[in-house]
Formats: C-alpha cells, structure tokens, sequence
C-alpha cells in the first residue's frame, strides 16, 4: 500500500493499547501524528520512537481529557498547519469497576461518563468545525460490543457505549452533506491493553481475564481502523463489529483454553 504523507490523524488515548497500535500503524503508513493521553512520559516516548523509526512528524499533546478547558487548551496550542486533520479516532475510553447496579461507585461513574462520553464529545466539538469548513475529513469513533447489547455488571460501561453508539450515529447524519465519513468499530475483549487492569482497579489476579480463551489484540483492532481510514473517498463504513472466534457476544465466549 502507498504510503499517505501529507496526512494528519488525529488519535485520543495513545499512550497504550489499541490507541498505540493504530498510532504506529498511521505512522508506518506515512501519516503525521497529533497524540493525545494523560501519561505525559509515556506520551513522549511514544512520540520519539515513532519519529525515530518513520519518517513523519508527531505532536504529543498531553492532557486529561474529561476536562473540557485542558483540551481546548490543548487544541489550540496546535498552529493552522497541524489544525488541518484530516481523521480524529476518538479512542479514550476506560471501564472503571465491576459492580452490579446496586453496589456501583459513583466515582467510577463518573469517570467512564466523563471519558468515555464527554470527552469523546468535547474532542470532536473542537476539530469537526475544521473538517466542516474544507469539506472534508473523517472521524472514526472507538465503540465495542458493549455499545449494541449488555453484560452482567457492565451497567454504566454499556450505558456510554450505547451512548458512543447513538452519537455515531447522529455525527453521521449531521456531517455528510459537508463530504465527512463518519463511522465506528466495535471490538470484543481485546488483550495487549490496560482495560482489564484498570477495570479492576490495578488489580493483576482479577485481570487475568483472557487465560482460557484468545480474544482480539490491539493490533487487530488498528489494523481495522487503518482499513475504514483508507477506503476510496464515496465509501463510507458505518460500523463495524468484530470479536475474537472463541467469542461470540459479551456473554458467549468458549473458555475452554487458547484455541
């Protein structure tokens, strides 16, 4: 495949799992890189061991992205040049507890609505009008099977997946007559993540959650981003779902060992 220079992705999340993965995959692929995450270490190290190995530019923006004025902030650190992105992949998101509905904690409430939901919007809010006014761009939102059913104890997490789901949706038919594809991926359980470990709060023995059975990884997933980023320009994927071939929904997996 040609390599796309001259291109800007923009991705949410990157210092770990699948955001990382599609972060490298862009940037083998020639696209500039504008790299956002909390870890503001992780961030850097990121960012020089992509420029180190392909030859592109990458601006690391680190910030938290549940507040609305930090990523303002951020966005507008960026000069006119880096402003012209062509595709956001607004991968930030977290699962935080896994209690039933009557146990939950308002904290880990709080923090998946904020991330997952708020600062999916906030993001988009800042870079869409660009896209609106070239007429151009593509915003790629990172769901999960978690948007399209639910699971014991997944409560609030399949709440703002739904959320993440229906708001694809109305993004799509706000932004089409501007030539914007809008779509998103739904991934099952994905391992070379920290979405176990910080589901459980940091716990290692509860996050053993993928011993008896594969499940996707992270590049899996990037690899299928990359696919919808670089379909010819009147396709556009709406969504698409994906899970591992021992897993056939969240509450159907064959654990029966890594097949």
């Amino acid at each position: 495949m040609k390599n796309t220079f001259q291109k800007t992705a923009f991705i949410t999340g990157a210092t770990s799992g699948i955001g990382k993965a599609t972060a490298t995959l862009f940037a083998k692929r020639g696209y500039n890189l504008i790299v956002t995450g909390r870890r503001s270490e992780r961030l850097l190290s990121i960012k020089q061991k992509i420029k180190k190995k392909y030859a592109v530019r990458v601006k690391a923006l680190a910030f938290d992205i549940r507040d609305k004025d930090a990523c303002k902030n951020a966005y507008m650190s960026l000069d006119r040049e880096w402003k012209k992105i062509n595709i956001l992949i607004n991968n930030a998101g977290l699962a935080s507890g896994f209690d039933p509905i009557h146990r939950g904690q308002l904290d880990d409430w709080e923090q998946m609505i904020d991330t997952n939901v708020k600062g999916l919007l906030f993001i988009t809010r800042l870079v869409s009008p660009g896209m609106v006014k070239r007429k151009s761009g593509h915003i790629i939102n990172v769901c999960s099977t978690a948007g399209h059913e639910v699971y014991p104890r997944g409560n609030v997490y399949c709440a703002t997946k739904h959320a993440v789901d229906a708001i694809t949706k109305s993004m799509r038919v706000d932004l089409y007559q501007y030539g914007i594809r809008v779509g998103q991926i739904s991934p099952g359980h994905v391992e070379e993540t920290e979405f176990a470990l910080v589901r459980f709060h940091g716990d290692k023995n509860k996050s053993k959650i993928y011993e008896d059975f594969v499940p996707l990884n992270s590049k899996d997933v990037a690899e299928t981003i990359f696919f919808m980023a670089t379909r010819p320009k009147h396709v556009n994927i709406q969504d698409i779902l994906m899970m591992g071939t021992q897993q056939a929904g969240s509450n159907h997996i064959d654990r029966s060992g890594r097949n």
